[in-house]
């Protein structure tokens, strides 16, 4: 490289989760690492998540938790880097963690912690953290790559872009990295809003909103994704809001939301409700049916719901349909929330164009991808994180 531009071993765009750890790794390495953040601080969504206690990991991760258009690619990485690696590093800094349900790991108090972890990791492996300064564009030049940006080119041997995706843009977030893969000639799978709140159409809002606030344990089962053998189901919290549903099993089911599909809830798993009105010589009418629904669900559910749903006579045949009704509830909704709410970007750029050992684009040496810039999605609970940390590895690794 020629010029008076600055030189380095590694530029890594974006100080988020990935971009912190890899470039920590490659300076630990012995690498002249610059890492560049558009933003005024490090670690903006990592502050902000579980909650503000930061859901760091999750003790069962397996790549069945991740969603992409190649499920095994994730296996590589996730291999290489487990959830016990980095509990370990959390254990070094005597930070204080919890487990919650499922797996799920978070620190006892601020999620600065591990933010101030990661900036700590980085001083000693002499990293240079440079903010508010934005990459505009990536070049391939003699001897690796130029960033470009509003002060200058810098330029490096190996760039590893960790921008992240879409998801909330009022701290910043936006689509340079997949305007930087496209440059190259990647491919780009069109990202959506994933972990999002789910919405009802205008006409139904009002209808709904009497229920506001209520939630309930349920199973969410999305439709099929066209290619995939199966899609999850997912057992946890429903929540009623003024503009549609929310809560953990909405969020989990929202990543594989296809438009004009519905997602199918089943309101009591594991009980029988209705199958008793057929029994014997019982009542069999609308009073009966809500009395028994209102010993398993709030009482505001148990109305609106068999209000939506009774049929138009009691029996036996009407009364099995209403049951299994109960228990694959179709609702397809008008929408999501939208990057404003979403937790993660599903889609990114495509695995097909990446090495699942290294996250290096296949046809461009040095240049690396990584974190949720990626078309690797994880599930609510911590694996996302888990996979900034064994992406992050994997590209440290070989730089």
């Amino acid at each position: 490289m020629v010029g008076s531009a600055e030189q380095f071993d590694v530029v890594v765009l974006g100080a988020g989760a990935a971009g912190m750890f890899c470039a920590a790794l490659a300076g630990a390495r012995g690498l002249r690492v610059l890492l560049l953040e558009a933003g005024e601080r490090a670690g903006r969504k990592i502050l902000i998540s579980g909650g503000g206690r930061c859901n760091f990991t999750n003790r069962h991760t397996t790549p069945a938790n991740f969603l992409s258009e190649n499920p095994h690619f994730s296996k590589s990485a996730l291999a290489r880097y487990t959830p016990q690696d980095f509990v370990a590093l959390v254990e070094r800094y005597r930070i204080p963690y919890h487990e919650k349900t499922l797996g799920q790991l978070f620190c006892d108090g601020s999620a600065q912690a591990i933010v101030s972890m990661l900036e700590a990791e980085c001083r000693a492996a002499n990293v240079i953290l440079r903010l508010q300064t934005p990459a505009e564009r990536v070049e391939q030049v003699e001897g690796g790559f130029a960033v470009v940006t509003e002060t200058g080119k810098i330029h490096a041997r190996a760039v590893v872009v960790a921008t992240g995706g879409l998801s909330i843009p009022k701290m910043g977030a936006n689509g340079i990295g997949y305007d930087i893969a496209r440059s190259f000639g990647l491919r780009v799978v069109e990202p959506r809003p994933a972990l999002v709140p789910l919405t009802f159409a205008e006409g139904d809002r009002e209808y709904w909103a009497a229920i506001s606030g209520v939630s309930a344990e349920v199973v969410a089962t999305p439709s099929r994704r066209k290619g995939r053998s199966a899609t999850p189901s997912f057992r946890e919290k429903m929540l009623w809001t003024h503009r549609g549903l929310s809560g953990p099993a909405v969020l989990q089911a929202s990543s594989y939301l296809q438009a004009g599909e519905p997602v199918h809830f089943d309101l009591l798993p594991g009980a029988a409700v209705f199958p008793a009105m057929a029994a014997g010589n019982g009542r069999r009418d609308s009073s009966t049916a809500l009395q028994l629904l209102r010993e398993h669900l709030p009482t505001r559910l148990a109305e609106r719901w068999l209000g939506d749903n009774a049929p138009p006579d009691w029996k036996n045949t009407s009364i099995a349909q209403l049951e299994e009704r109960l228990h694959a509830w179709p609702v397809a909704p008008a929408g999501t929330e939208g990057y404003a709410k979403a937790e993660v970007t599903a889609g990114g750029v495509s695995t097909a164009d990446l090495h699942s050992t290294t996250l290096q684009a296949k046809a461009v040496p040095g240049l690396y991808f990584i974190g949720e810039v990626v078309d690797v999605t994880g599930h609510l609970g911590g694996f996302n994180f888990q996979w900034a940390w064994a992406s992050a590895f994997a590209a440290a690794a070989a730089l």
